[in-house]
């Protein structure tokens, strides 16, 4: 057990930095935020944090248009900042992650702004620029997924860049060594400073094809997104060649090779694909990423089927890697909105935790989960999010999932003195840190209670997962491992059902957190949102 790497079955939860704990008063959070509230993270029992982007940033896409990989913004603070967070996490036995977007820069970058001045300069191949059509069109049908063309004509050069994302994202060429060192060279850099680890945003995208080959059409039937809507022109394509190229797992395996020099330390990739389960089989095989997550369950399908047939379809082309789930991050919808509606219902929230803690591989939590809170119905002259601004009314962006967290029942909830940058729902409030931890039978208290009890199966953190047949709305699966044999099942609806109990000797077990079914007569008897849990006796 003591060999195990530490990333294997970790609890990791995720800290939007805007959104945690203002403490300077400008309505924006910052890592002094996050260290003031460190200890809040340690009381919930979990592993890790994951911290999103607080690099220097112009912030069109919040953080994730990068002007300098190995500086902090002055929005959120400064390197000793960030050194005291590391400090004082590791002081409370958490791991630290931190995001990487390798794919593209900011515009604002020194990089970029070389780069555009000629075609002659020292980095005038480090991004992705092409000659216009004969008739001035973009060199190829390839999309942005927020919306439009993925070109932008650049007239110093008289060529275009490519942007998979905002045009003020130019996507690096990966294709030249000199882009890739640069890379390894700034992750060396947060290694030597401490970090446990990083989360690779849209890690499938750093490589584009050469031969700048248009995309084939989707057929409208199959025009289903992850991380992007249907009727987005984006889901009109197949996406084989403007990202997942083969080219990638060479770097990847280059990537490993400087993490394993940093024993412990670990690499998780989230991945957007054709076929995501797949590419996160092959991203992580032996030499490459040591865990991948994608959006399969980050979607609007909540059937027990669907689940299961996602949990088995990795689970059979994994054979080597390691999966991490989420239902819900900083991109989608909360998930007890998602696929419960609203209000948000806190025995789906209870349940939906031990559900996704219970499924084999690790688990990234969004801050706010462990709270039970829904979506947030922000109004179009309070978005930020140039995404939803795009696409509303049909897509409504990000900024739901984004509101500032409710540490107080107060008008400013405890997050700041001043007025925050996105609005906080008086639903949010009610839900806050202060009410919850004075209440027993709160979110929060059973969130804590679960994550302990967790803790203490090791069949939960590293077993084995078997699925049973079960009718809908119930899940149902038993993890194993070193003698020990738990069946789970989860109604998955707000309604009581009845089911049959699987054949065998079960000696009911209590976990505490979800509300509690109950074995009869050979039967489930399972309360809305509630979940079953026996060992095999």
């Amino acid at each position: 057990m003591s060999n195990t790497p530490w990333w294997r079955g970790a609890v990791i939860y995720q800290i939007y930095p805007r959104s945690f704990l203002d403490t300077n008063g400008d309505g924006v959070g910052d890592l002094p935020g996050i260290i003031d509230r460190l200890d809040y993270i340690a009381s919930l029992g979990v592993d890790a944090i994951w911290v999103s982007p607080f690099f220097r940033s112009p912030m069109a896409d919040f953080g994730y248009d990068i002007a300098d990989q190995r500086d902090v913004d002055p929005l959120f603070g400064t390197l000793d900042d960030f050194d005291r967070l590391l400090a004082r996490a590791h002081a409370l036995g958490l791991k630290v992650m931190i995001d990487q977007v390798f794919s593209h820069t900011s515009d604002q970058h020194p990089w970029f702004r070389e780069s555009r001045q000629s075609r002659d300069n020292p980095r005038a191949d480090w991004y992705v620029w092409a000659d216009a059509r004969e008739d001035g069109t973009p060199p190829n049908n390839w999309l942005s997924i927020f919306g439009g063309v993925a070109w932008k004509w650049e007239p110093r050069r008289r060529q275009y860049y490519l942007h998979n994302f905002l045009s003020s994202q130019p996507d690096l060429n990966f294709h030249n060594p000199a882009v890739q060192q640069a890379t390894l060279d700034y992750v060396k850099f947060w290694l030597d400073r401490g970090v446990d680890g990083f989360r690779l945003d849209s890690i499938n995208f750093c490589f584009h094809d050469a031969q700048l080959r248009d995309n084939p059409a989707k057929p409208e039937s199959e025009r289903v997104g992850r991380g992007f809507s249907p009727d987005n022109p984006y889901a009109f394509q197949y996406h084989y060649y403007n990202n997942t190229r083969p080219e990638n797992v060479g770097f990847l395996e280059r990537l490993r090779a400087l993490l394993d020099q940093y024993p412990g330390t670990v690499a998780l990739g989230e991945i957007s694909s054709e076929d995501s389960l797949a590419t996160t089989a092959e991203y992580t095989a032996p030499g490459r990423l040591h865990m991948g997550y994608s959006f399969e369950l980050l979607v609007d399908d909540y059937s027990a089927g669907y689940i299961r047939a996602t949990v088995e379809k990795l689970e059979a082309t994994m054979r080597d890697g390691w999966p991490c789930w989420a239902v819900s991050n900083h991109d989608v919808q909360r998930a007890v909105t998602r696929w419960g509606g609203r209000p948000a219902d806190p025995a789906m929230a209870r349940m939906l935790v031990a559900l996704v803690c219970s499924l084999r591989g690790s688990v990234c939590i969004y801050q706010g989960e462990e709270l039970g809170l829904g979506e947030a119905d922000v109004p179009f002259e309070a978005l930020r999010d140039p995404y939803g601004i795009t696409f509303w009314p049909n897509f409504k962006g990000r900024d739901g999932c984004r509101t500032p967290m409710p540490w107080t029942g107060g008008e400013l909830a405890g997050f700041s003195t001043a007025r925050p940058w996105l609005p906080i729902p008086a639903e949010h409030r009610a839900l806050s840190v202060q009410a919850q931890e004075a209440a027993p039978d709160s979110v929060l208290n059973a969130f804590r209670a679960f994550l302990a009890w967790r803790h203490a199966q090791p069949a939960l953190t590293g077993g084995a997962i078997r699925f049973l047949d079960s009718a809908e709305p119930v899940l149902m699966f038993e993890r194993t491992r070193d003698g020990q044999t738990l069946l789970l099942a989860f109604n998955l609806s707000a309604a009581p059902v009845r089911h049959p109990l699987p054949a065998g000797s079960w000696q009911p077990l209590a976990m505490p957190g979800p509300d509690a079914g109950r074995a009869e007569a050979g039967e489930l008897l399972l309360p809305a949102h509630a979940v079953y849990c026996a060992r095999r006796g």
